[in-house]
C-alpha cells in the first residue's frame, strides 16, 4: 500500500468545499466523500497503520443504520459491509477520502455492538479495543454515533458516551445521527431530537434518512470541516437540522 501524503500536503492538493452558499459547500463536501476507497483493516488497535491523517470514527450498535449511512454520505453501495449477522463484523475498517486521488482524511468503520448473538467474551474484547481506540488514537478528529430514535440512546451507547467525553471536553468533534428518520412522525422526531441532544453531551445532534436523503448534506459538509479545520477553506457553519 502506498503510504499517504503529508496532511499539509493532502491539504493543499485537495480542493473543498469554498465559504459561498450552504448549497455550494455541501455538493462539494458530497463530491469529496464520493472519492472513499478501502485503506486498511485490523482486527485489533495495534494493527492500525498510524496514517497521520485526521480521522473520522463511525461507531453504534448493531442494527442502528451505521453501515447504511457511511455508503450514502460516500455514495458507495458497498464500501462499509453490512454483515447479514449483525455484530459478527469484528474489524476495525479504514477508508481513504481525497480529490486528486491524494487523500486528505480517513473514514474509520467500528464494528456494532451490543448485538445479543454475539459471545460475551467477543462483546468484552470488541468493548476494549473501541475504548482503546476512541480514547488514545491520536489521529482522531471526530466520532459520529449512530442511534436508532425508535430506541433511544441505550445504555451501551451511554457507555461510550462515557468513553469519549473527556476528549469531547477537549474539543473532539462529536455527531449524534438519529438515523432512519423517516420512520418518525414530524413530532416523534421534534421529541427525539431534544432528548438527544440532552443527553449528547455537548456534541451535535441531527435527523438522518438514507432513504429520504434527510441530513445527507448537513452531515456531508460537517464531516468535511471536521477534517479541514485547519486548511482555511473549511467555510461557514451549517444550518441547524
Amino acid at each position: 500500500m502506498t503510504p499517504p501524503p503529508s496532511p499539509a500536503r493532502a491539504a493543499a492538493a485537495a480542493p473543498g468545499p469554498t465559504p459561498s452558499t450552504f448549497a455550494e459547500r455541501a455538493r462539494s463536501a458530497m463530491g469529496w466523500l464520493h472519492t472513499a476507497h478501502f485503506l486498511s483493516s485490523a482486527p485489533k488497535l495495534e494493527h492500525l497503520p498510524p496514517v497521520g491523517l485526521p480521522e473520522i470514527a463511525f461507531v453504534g450498535r448493531s442494527n442502528a443504520g451505521k453501515s447504511t449511512a457511511i455508503n450514502t454520505l460516500t455514495q458507495h453501495k458497498r464500501l462499509a459491509f453490512a454483515s447479514k449477522t449483525p455484530g459478527r463484523t469484528q474489524h476495525i475498517n479504514l477508508f481513504g477520502v481525497g480529490k486528486g486521488q491524494v487523500d486528505d482524511a480517513v473514514l474509520a468503520d467500528l464494528p456494532g455492538y451490543g448485538y445479543a448473538a454475539v459471545p460475551r467474551e467477543a462483546k468484552l474484547r470488541w468493548q476494549r479495543v473501541m475504548g482503546n481506540y476512541l480514547m488514545t488514537r491520536e489521529s482522531l478528529a471526530g466520532v459520529v454515533l449512530m442511534v436508532d430514535p425508535r430506541l433511544g440512546l441505550t445504555e451501551l451507547d451511554e457507555v461510550l458516551l462515557d468513553v469519549i467525553r473527556p476528549r469531547v471536553e477537549e474539543g473532539l468533534n462529536f455527531l449524534v445521527l438519529l438515523t432512519k428518520a423517516d420512520k418518525l412522525s414530524r413530532a416523534e422526531a421534534t421529541k427525539a431530537l431534544s432528548i438527544a441532544r440532552l443527553q449528547a453531551g455537548g456534541g451535535e445532534v441531527k435527523l438522518f434518512s438514507a432513504l429520504k436523503r434527510q441530513g445527507v448534506d448537513d452531515a456531508a459538509e460537517l464531516l468535511w470541516r471536521w477534517t479541514h479545520a485547519d486548511s482555511g477553506n473549511a467555510g461557514a457553519a451549517a444550518p441547524a437540522a
